[in-house]
């Protein structure tokens, strides 16, 4: 007759549980650190062009693969890296840089940006086809969209700007960003197609 003593046995469903939670742990390290190392990343534009960064698209990818909640921590994590001081952000700032200036709300758009595009994106089916095309690419612009409308607000409450100035802002970059999102959208259908599992909770 086991004892108080005795340990509980492990079943499967806890070992299940825990190679779960690892996993979750593993992805969100990944796609923070991915995010991270795009900062350094970008794409000259003419000799007086704004540098395409890939950073901003990244950070809907990982909405799109790993779904509202692992996004959400994804972007939490590496914006608490760069509030600790590592220079995580486009540039080479720190989140605490970014926080002080102009720029505030797109960090704010940052960081709901991959909630958003991931509840999305996990609404989508499961097979490969025109279906999943079609919701993992509204939920990309909803996420891009989030980008903008925090960027907006943050040009309007810390840069002075009126809502027409702010929105207008935001011109230079539609296209391009409407381009990377493209990519973001075929390589996570891609990762959904080759990785179903990544899509259970």
């Amino acid at each position: 007759m086991p004892t108080s003593s005795t340990p509980a046995a492990v079943t499967p469903q806890k070992k299940q549980s825990s190679r779960k939670q690892l996993q979750d742990v593993a992805l969100i390290a990944v796609f923070a650190a991915l995010i991270i190392v795009l900062a350094f990343v970008s794409i000259p534009v003419g000799t007086a062009g704004v540098p395409i960064v890939l950073q901003n698209a990244s950070i809907v990818l990982a909405g799109l693969v790993l779904g509202g909640r692992r996004g959400f921590l994804t972007a939490l994590l590496f914006l608490a890296l760069g509030l600790i001081g590592l220079p995580v952000l486009a540039g080479g700032r720190t989140t605490l840089a970014a926080l002080a200036g102009p720029t505030a709300g797109y960090i704010v758009g940052y960081l709901i940006s991959p909630l958003v595009a991931g509840l999305i994106a996990y609404l989508a089916p499961k097979k490969r086809g025109a279906g999943m095309f079609i919701v993992l690419g509204l939920a990309g612009i909803a996420g891009l969209i989030t980008q903008y409308a925090s960027g907006i607000v943050g040009l309007v409450l810390r840069a002075g700007l009126s809502f027409s100035e702010a929105t207008l802002a935001q011109g230079a970059f539609v296209l391009p960003d409407l381009a990377k999102i493209a990519v973001m959208i075929v390589i996570a259908a891609g990762v959904h197609v080759a990785f179903p599992d990544i899509r259970k909770k």
